[in-house]
């Protein structure tokens, strides 16, 4: 048992998940026994960042309790047992309200993993995702459905290091279904991605992470970085400018004749 958890130092593996919320507006046929003021029913979960050729959820396509043994979710304290621990598949919450709160999400793992808990935390979202409008007192730069389901996921990796020699071979039996190179359906909404809301505004269904949204943010990062170096040299010009001017003011300055007393 000893050799069996033993460190295998030096060995990296990852997990890649996905946590978040998808929140529906609640309707007369649908509300059911949600008090009168609620006014959306959201489930928040911990899954696995593939999801289902169906489309059905956003990640939760593999099954993730291999190496998962229990997600806990610390709702607003004004919900009945706000602490839900969830020991089983699927590890997702869902309840109905009517305001946005933060809420914790912490991973326990299997015991063979020997790997202390770790912690996500998730704005709760309930309203469509929209850029900030130029003008404060002007119309949203991107129309939000108001019946379509709101998507608020985080892609993330869990990277275990040194993993036991038993938690090491639960891995390696249960590889994670790889995303899909190309895209199926619209990506997750995000305003630090404008071309996602594209596919909220028109009702575009479940999103999806996918291998191609890596070399998209990474093709944004470049551009931000030669945005920020045009800036930069056109900053840099102008205060050269300046600076010319001002050199020129001072001589025209020192050029006047003096008064003598």
């Amino acid at each position: 048992m000893a050799e069996r958890s033993e460190r295998n130092r030096g060995f990296i593996i990852y997990r890649p998940v996905v946590y978040g919320n998808t929140a529906l507006p609640i309707t007369p046929e649908t509300r059911g026994d949600a008090p009168a003021e609620h006014t959306h029913r959201w489930t928040i979960g911990f899954r696995s960042a593939a999801s289902p050729d169906d489309g059905s959820t956003v990640g939760g396509k593999d099954d993730i309790s291999y190496f998962v043994k229990r997600v806990a979710f610390k709702l607003h304290e004004t919900y009945p047992n706000p602490n839900r621990i969830v020991e089983k598949p699927p590890f997702e919450v869902t309840e109905t309200g009517w305001g946005e709160f933060e809420v914790q999400i912490r991973v326990t793992f299997v015991s063979e993993a020997n790997e202390k808990p770790i912690s996500f935390h998730h704005h709760l979202k309930l309203h469509a995702w929209a850029p900030q409008a130029a003008n404060p007192l002007g119309p949203s730069p991107v129309p939000t459905p108001p019946d379509g389901p709101v998507n608020a996921w985080q892609y993330d990796e869990i990277v275990f290091a040194d993993p036991t020699k038993t938690f090491l071979d639960i891995l390696l039996k249960h590889p994670p279904t790889p995303l899909p190179k190309v895209r199926r359906r619209g990506a997750p909404p995000h305003i630090a991605y404008p071309a996602s809301l594209v596919n909220q505004a028109k009702g575009g269904g479940m999103p999806e992470f996918t291998q191609l949204m890596e070399k998209e943010e990474a093709d944004r990062l470049d551009q931000a970085k030669k945005d920020i170096v045009a800036e930069t040299d056109k900053l840099r010009n102008l205060l050269i400018e300046r600076e010319k001017e001002l050199d020129r003011l001072k001589k025209e300055v020192e050029a006047m004749p003096h008064g003598t007393s």
